[in-house]
């Protein structure tokens, strides 16, 4: 009896070991496909193409598989060429993709370059503080008056944001020096950046603060970062126009910050990101931006605008007119 069972046992082991092999061998392919699906695929124009390859491959198999069964051996053979051809045409038609993931692999960030582990949420509070402090050491500079909104993720617009212009970009230093600029019609109101890094408005109205206690030195820009900050869990940042200095505003109430290197300690410290990693800049953007606030040309170097000037005289030397925070 225990050998009757012993030789009934042996071929279900087998088939259970083959099932299972074949059931890993599947799961491991598919994850290999989502994965190079998802990175170099996916919102590319390379997808439509993949959809009509597709499509393509099941008419060939479809037409092979009629082509056996009613025996045509000639359009069998011509089907299942085309099978072959239409694999090797996937190296030509996606090979942009293809070198694309080969300088994502010889750039090792498939394992990562560092022995730390980054998750999303610390990614993009880094790329945030970045973008901020560049964009605050410049216009503070150049005093620029300026009022940017962190959104939270429990912040909702509410009806001020009907008063703005909806832009859905992504944030960068190039777009919100340009956005800043006193030539461009959104530069007055309000930029509102939203928790995934996207700018969701700009030329924004914001409520100002009814608080009879707030001293007359602050502009309308103060006023109506603190007034926002009353209402809701979003953070402000105020750059006054006639002097330059820094200003970050939550739960109603302003904190002065002495220079951008300050700020960005103050921004990292409230994202929590360890400032190993938001320490190093990337490409300074001084030679781009040579003359883009004083309206001089673009070769002057930038720290040579700033140094030619004082707080008190224009490049005419005339005295410069008072303008309001």
């Amino acid at each position: 009896m225990m050998e009757w069972m012993i030789q009934q046992w042996e071929p279900r082991q087998d088939a259970l070991w083959m099932a299972g092999n074949l059931l890993v061998q599947i799961a491991i392919l598919t994850g290999i496909i989502y994965f190079v699906y998802v990175r170099f695929i996916r919102k590319s124009h390379a997808e439509q193409l993949l959809k009509g390859l597709f499509i393509m491959l099941m008419l060939f198999v479809g037409m092979w598989w009629l082509a056996n069964i009613f025996h045509m051996p000639m359009l069998e053979n011509i089907f299942a060429a085309s099978i072959q051809i239409l694999f090797i045409g996937l190296i030509v038609i996606f090979q942009p993709e293809l070198r694309r993931m080969l300088l994502f692999l010889g750039q090792g960030e498939l394992f990562g370059s560092s022995a730390t582990v980054q998750s999303p949420e610390e990614s993009k509070a880094e790329y945030l503080i970045h973008e901020l402090t560049e964009t605050v050491r410049f216009l503070s500079k150049a005093k620029r008056g300026a009022l940017i909104v962190l959104e939270s993720a429990n912040s909702h617009g509410g009806d001020y944001l009907e008063m703005g212009t909806p832009l859905d970009a992504k944030l960068s230093t190039e777009l919100m020096l340009t956005i800043f600029h006193h030539n461009t019609p959104l530069h007055d109101g309000a930029v509102l950046i939203g928790p995934n890094n996207r700018v969701v408005a700009a030329g924004v109205l914001l409520p100002l603060t009814e608080d009879p206690k707030l001293s007359w030195q602050y502009g309308t820009r103060h006023r109506a970062a603190i007034g926002l900050t009353e209402m809701s869990d979003s953070r402000c940042i105020v750059i006054s126009e006639e002097t330059g200095s820094i200003s970050l505003v939550q739960d109603g109430k302003l904190e002065k910050i002495a220079n951008p290197e300050e700020f960005r300690k103050t921004l990292a410290r409230l994202y929590e990101v360890s400032m190993d990693r938001t320490s190093a800049r990337k490409i300074p953007l001084g030679e781009k931006l040579s003359g883009l606030f004083t309206g001089e040309t673009m070769v002057v170097p930038f720290q040579k605008i700033f140094q030619s000037k004082t707080p008190e005289q224009s490049s005419s030397g005339k005295p410069k007119s008072g303008a309001g925070h």
